[in-house]
């Protein structure tokens, strides 16, 4: 049997239902937070260019429902796709625009958020919700947000995101209640941009 698809059927959750519900409840709590970075242990163990966090993330939200979208470097790796394939039940979707969810591990070279599904003014919730793997939540360039479920304001500083982020992100949020909403993950952390999260100063 080939090694992808002899390890697709490895490296998913231990206890599929309570692992399930506390890698969603962390996901809730940081969404709800807004750029606030919460700690949460990994309870998956995907072939390697898939950071185990993103890895439970992706078994947690995406299902035979909806369509996923891998970036160049997660989607040209066999193993990657069989595991996704094997644990979630999505299939791929050929396009930005055509996913409920995209996974990216080199947010550098994305796509602008624009390509990805926006939702409409009547269903904003056919919107793509795109997860992150970054270097770090802590030492670029810091962003400040306020907005619903930010008490004042609330500071975040991740590494790797696009050089163009702040103006991508100001267009994202001048579209609500359509755009894109962003789950950033390093490590053993996750932080959430909901569309709601408007981006007020950024210091250099």
């Amino acid at each position: 049997m080939d090694a992808a698809v002899t390890h697709a059927f490895e490296g998913g959750f231990a206890e599929p239902v309570l692992d399930a519900q506390a890698t969603f409840r962390a996901v809730m709590d940081a969404m709800a937070r807004p750029a606030r970075i919460i700690e949460v242990a990994p309870r998956a163990a995907p072939p390697a260019s898939l950071s185990p966090l993103v890895g439970a993330i992706a078994c947690t939200l995406i299902d035979a429902d909806t369509p996923m979208w891998l970036d160049p470097r997660l989607g040209e790796s066999e193993a990657v796709r069989a595991w996704l394939s094997f644990h979630t039940g999505a299939r791929l979707a050929a396009a930005p625009a055509e996913a409920a969810f995209a996974l990216i591990a080199d947010p550098g070279e994305m796509p602008p958020l624009d390509r990805f599904a926006q939702g409409t003014q009547e269903y904003p919730d056919r919107s793509a919700t795109l997860i992150l793997q970054l270097d770090s939540l802590e030492g670029g360039a810091p962003l400040t947000f306020h907005g619903p479920g930010i008490k004042g304001e609330a500071t975040i500083a991740p590494v790797s995101l696009p050089a163009d982020f702040v103006r991508q992100w100001t267009e994202n949020t001048k579209r609500f209640p359509r755009g894109v909403d962003l789950i950033l993950s390093a490590g053993e952390a996750l932080a959430c941009l909901p569309r709601s999260a408007r981006l007020i100063e950024v210091e250099v």
